[in-house]
Protein backbone atom coordinates (compact mmCIF):
# COMPACT_ATOMS: atom_id res chain seq x y z
CA UNK A 1 0.00 0.00 0.00
CA UNK A 2 2.67 2.09 0.71
CA UNK A 3 5.31 1.08 -1.85
CA UNK A 4 4.78 4.40 -3.97
CA UNK A 5 6.09 6.18 -1.36
CA UNK A 6 9.95 4.16 -0.97
CA UNK A 7 10.12 3.60 -4.84
CA UNK A 8 12.10 7.23 -5.10
CA UNK A 9 14.24 6.80 -2.49
CA UNK A 10 17.34 5.40 -3.63
CA UNK A 11 16.93 6.78 -7.27
CA UNK A 12 19.44 7.61 -9.04
CA UNK A 13 20.19 10.03 -12.39
CA UNK A 14 20.63 6.37 -14.41
CA UNK A 15 17.15 5.13 -13.39
CA UNK A 16 15.42 9.01 -14.31
CA UNK A 17 17.44 8.42 -17.96
CA UNK A 18 16.13 5.43 -18.22
CA UNK A 19 12.54 6.74 -17.35
CA UNK A 20 13.66 9.45 -20.16
CA UNK A 21 13.99 6.71 -22.79
CA UNK A 22 10.55 5.04 -21.88
CA UNK A 23 8.80 8.23 -23.22
CA UNK A 24 10.71 8.56 -25.93
CA UNK A 25 10.03 4.74 -27.43
CA UNK A 26 6.39 5.51 -26.14
CA UNK A 27 5.95 8.60 -27.82
CA UNK A 28 4.37 9.76 -24.49
CA UNK A 29 6.15 12.78 -23.40
CA UNK A 30 3.76 14.24 -20.84
CA UNK A 31 6.64 13.60 -17.23
CA UNK A 32 9.56 14.82 -19.48
CA UNK A 33 10.29 17.83 -18.15
CA UNK A 34 9.28 16.52 -14.97
CA UNK A 35 12.20 14.06 -15.18
CA UNK A 36 14.74 17.09 -17.02
CA UNK A 37 13.78 19.02 -13.38
CA UNK A 38 14.76 15.42 -11.19
CA UNK A 39 17.93 14.61 -13.47
CA UNK A 40 19.31 18.66 -13.07
CA UNK A 41 19.07 18.50 -9.40
CA UNK A 42 20.63 15.17 -9.30
CA UNK A 43 23.35 16.19 -11.29
CA UNK A 44 23.71 19.37 -9.69
CA UNK A 45 24.04 17.80 -6.01
CA UNK A 46 26.57 15.76 -7.55
CA UNK A 47 28.84 18.71 -9.03
CA UNK A 48 28.10 20.02 -5.32
CA UNK A 49 29.73 17.08 -3.40
CA UNK A 50 32.92 17.00 -6.41
CA UNK A 51 33.49 20.57 -5.40
CA UNK A 52 33.21 20.00 -1.12
CA UNK A 53 35.83 16.89 -1.69
CA UNK A 54 37.85 19.14 -3.78
CA UNK A 55 37.56 22.13 -0.93
CA UNK A 56 37.77 19.68 1.99
CA UNK A 57 41.50 17.82 0.46
CA UNK A 58 42.19 21.24 -0.43
CA UNK A 59 42.07 22.35 3.79
CA UNK A 60 43.86 18.99 4.87
CA UNK A 61 46.86 19.82 2.26
CA UNK A 62 47.05 23.23 3.68
CA UNK A 63 46.56 21.56 7.31
CA UNK A 64 49.27 19.25 6.83
CA UNK A 65 51.84 22.42 5.07
CA UNK A 66 51.18 24.33 9.10
CA UNK A 67 51.23 21.66 10.77
CA UNK A 68 54.75 21.36 9.19
CA UNK A 69 55.46 24.61 10.08
CA UNK A 70 54.53 24.70 13.46
CA UNK A 71 57.09 21.64 13.85
CA UNK A 72 59.99 23.97 12.58
CA UNK A 73 58.95 26.88 14.42
CA UNK A 74 59.19 24.44 17.61
CA UNK A 75 62.74 23.19 16.70
CA UNK A 76 63.73 26.82 16.03
CA UNK A 77 62.40 27.68 19.21
CA UNK A 78 64.24 25.04 20.99
CA UNK A 79 67.54 26.11 19.42
CA UNK A 80 67.32 29.52 20.94
CA UNK A 81 66.31 28.84 23.79
CA UNK A 82 69.12 26.21 24.23
CA UNK A 83 71.38 28.51 23.13
CA UNK A 84 70.77 31.03 25.58
CA UNK A 85 70.90 28.90 28.37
Amino acid sequence: MRDYYISGLNRTICDVLSEMRKLYETRNFSALLGLVEEAQIMASRMESKLYSIKDINYAEEIKAKLKKEIKELETKKEEITDAKV
